[in-house]
Order: structure tokens, then sequence, then C-alpha cells
């Protein structure tokens, strides 16, 4: 089952970090994607830059907006692909990104894909 894991965080929190502090923190995460990349498991995992580089398209009257179209305290600042065997699985992981990962939260969500052509497979 694939899963997408969407990562929440303070935005101006982390992009207050020192090289040496986000260094530190992708380390960490590199140990849990180094781990779940071998076992087959971890799919494209992407970090978003920051809201103030987004634009938004809003479809009820068709304006173009600067920044995210959500106003929330957390932002999403990447997110992950898995393929695991059920939730369980995937909360294993998730459970492994908080521990090297200070504060936000993460949100798994089950996807299926609608793009025939995608790299992506699901077994």
């Amino acid at each position: 089952m694939l899963y997408a894991i969407l990562c929440y965080n303070d935005e101006a929190a982390v992009f207050s970090w020192t090289k040496e502090e986000d260094d530190a923190v992708m380390g960490r995460l590199n140990v849990v994607h180094e781990k779940w990349e071998k076992a087959g498991k971890l799919k494209p995992s992407l970090r978003l830059l920051p809201t103030s580089a987004a634009t938004t398209l809003r479809k009820k009257d068709n304006e173009v907006l600067d920044g995210p179209y959500a106003e929330t305290k957390e932002q999403l600042l990447g997110f992950y692909i898995i393929e695991v065997d059920d939730l369980e699985e995937g909360l294993s992981f998730a459970r492994e990104l908080t521990a090297a990962n200070p504060g936000g939260a993460y949100e798994l969500r089950p996807i299926m894909l609608y793009n025939p052509g995608s790299p992506v497979e699901q077994r």
C-alpha cells in the first residue's frame, strides 16, 4: 500500500535554523531514509521551498494569490511516498522521522496512483 507522509512544521522556525542546525537534522533524517530505502519502502520524497515561493490559483474566482492556500500555524514543508504493508508500518516510519526532526506533525494519507505513466508502481 502506498502512503504519502505529509510533513508539517513551523516554517519560520525551520528556515531560521543555521546551516549547522539544518545539516544536523538532515543527517538524522538521512539515517532513517537510508534504512527505509534499503528495505525498498522509501519512494520519492521532496523538501518544499518556503511558502513565500508558493503561488495559489483559487478555483472559485480564478484568482492567483501569492503564497499557500491555507493560512495555518504550521506549513506543509515536504512529503514522502512510502510503500508499506499497512498503516502500522507507515506509522513506524513516521515515528522514526519524529525522533529525528524537532517539532511539527506527520500526516499519513493512503494514495492511489492515477497517472499511468508514473515511474512508481504499486505492488
